[in-house]
């Protein structure tokens, strides 16, 4: 779980930052389209935190019930 939520704290500040250039690029060639929204910014970041936590709690808690010596006879 702490390496997902290191990838994800990465993932969200190079998302947020890919983001607020690529809006002030989009902003300069489109007429009305504001380059940033902090509402929707942090909405977004939010979302993917949820998401991606939950996507690594499910595999993560199913591994920690595995009994470790039956997964080393396997291998």
């Amino acid at each position: 779980m702490g390496e997902a939520c290191r990838l994800l704290a990465i993932g969200i500040v190079t998302g947020t930052v890919v983001s607020l250039v690529a809006g002030r690029w989009a902003g300069s060639r489109l007429f009305g389209l504001k380059p940033y929204d902090p509402l929707t910014l942090a909405a977004s970041g939010a979302l993917l935190a949820v998401i991606a936590s939950l996507a690594s709690f499910v595999p993560a808690r199913r591994t920690s019930k595995l009994d470790p010596m039956a997964s080393l006879r396997y291998d």
